[in-house]
């Protein structure tokens, strides 16, 4: 058994101070040992492998000095010329095709020192701009080799604005971009409100990006058993009770402690945790609280933190009408997540 009880992700409230914000902008523990070579394309998707082989080329050609006339940051060297080819590398696939693995080999591959690369999400990219400002965020972000931005979507009109000014003004000094999405460039947007005003924003943004489309299923359940149906909420408990680091939370409070906590910090909400229990597990019951349950479940897949459940199978938790929606990569990509997180708890249960 546990020495202690289980914490409790709804007693948290984190504060996290900008600097760590761009610290942290690596690669994720789950991908911090991915590289190229490790990568395990499917026979049968030919693409697979032809975006092992671009990606390669796309790192070893990001060698030698930055745009600026050096590998260091020069703040106030003379403005670079902007390249007039694309200046980066855009993945489009499905969920689990191992997109976010290729783009963090990217990083790792690209010789320049980590301060000089940066790898994010797109919610990460904007929580960036939110802390620093928009010009120290083009300061802070100029002198590097190469930006990585992981699941590329453009979920509101203001962001479509903030990111495609803030990439404009990184590929003006010289800096290359390398994204993942589930949709190509020019359909991003399509079937969410105001699709005209992204589509305007996008059509722009798209022509810094070669696209390179990685067809196939989704590798966390190729070949593998499917996921454990929910425990029930005795199971659960006891599960968290004898798993040291656990928390314990029933689901509803969960979501309504999301509510009061920046989505920049759940990262921050789930540090030194070992597997999140949780306990009546129900139907997501509106858009914004399942948006903040997409990022949850986006910072524990990261950290690979398995999560055990009772209530209702995570295929279940939105509505038929949010998978038909605008958003519904998002809450796909969730499922699929959480499905492998509910997958690698099941042991905890027979400690």
């Amino acid at each position: 058994m546990a020495d202690v009880g289980p914490q409790s992700l709804c007693a948290r409230e984190p504060r996290v101070p900008a600097e760590r914000l761009v610290a942290e902008m690596v690669p994720p523990p789950r991908f911090d040992a991915v590289r190229f070579d490790t990568y395990d394309p499917d026979p049968a998707q030919p693409s697979q492998s032809e975006a092992v082989t671009v990606l390669a080329d796309f790192a070893a050609g990001l060698g030698g000095a930055h745009a600026s006339g050096s590998g260091k940051r020069r703040w106030f060297a003379r403005k670079p010329v902007a390249p007039t080819a694309p200046r980066g590398v855009y993945l489009d696939g499905g969920y689990g095709v191992g997109k976010t693995h290729l783009l963090a080999s990217l990083w790792h591959a690209t010789p320049a020192e980590p301060a000089l690369k940066a790898f994010g999400t797109f919610v990460e990219l904007t929580n960036l701009v939110g802390a620093l400002g928009f010009q120290q965020t083009v300061q802070t972000l100029g002198g590097h080799r190469l930006l990585c931005i992981d699941e590329f979507e453009l979920d509101d009109p203001g962001d479509t604005v903030l990111v495609s000014s803030l990439l404009s003004r990184l590929v003006e000094q010289g800096v290359a971009l390398a994204a993942t999405s589930n949709t190509l460039p020019g359909k991003l947007g399509e079937g969410r409100f105001a699709a005209a005003d992204f589509l305007r924003e996008i059509q722009g943004l798209s022509a810094h990006f070669r696209p390179l489309r990685i067809d196939g299923q989704d590798y966390r359940h190729r070949g593998l058993p499917e996921a454990p149906a929910p425990f029930s909420d005795e199971q659960v408990t006891k599960a968290a009770y004898a798993t040291e680091g656990a928390s314990l939370d029933d689901f509803p409070g969960l979501l309504e402690h999301l509510a009061k906590v920046h989505p920049s910090r759940y990262g921050a909400l789930t540090d030194g945790i070992a597997a999140v229990c949780l306990t009546d597990v129900g139907p997501v019951p509106d858009q914004s609280t399942a948006l903040r349950l997409v990022v949850l479940a986006d910072r524990l897949y990261d950290r690979e933190v398995p999560v055990l459940a009772a209530g209702v199978p995570f295929d279940k938790l939105f509505s038929d009408e949010m998978l038909n929606g605008g958003y519904r990569k998002k809450y796909f990509r969730a499922i699929s997540r959480l499905t492998a997180l509910a997958r690698d708890a099941k042991p905890l249960v027979s400690q």
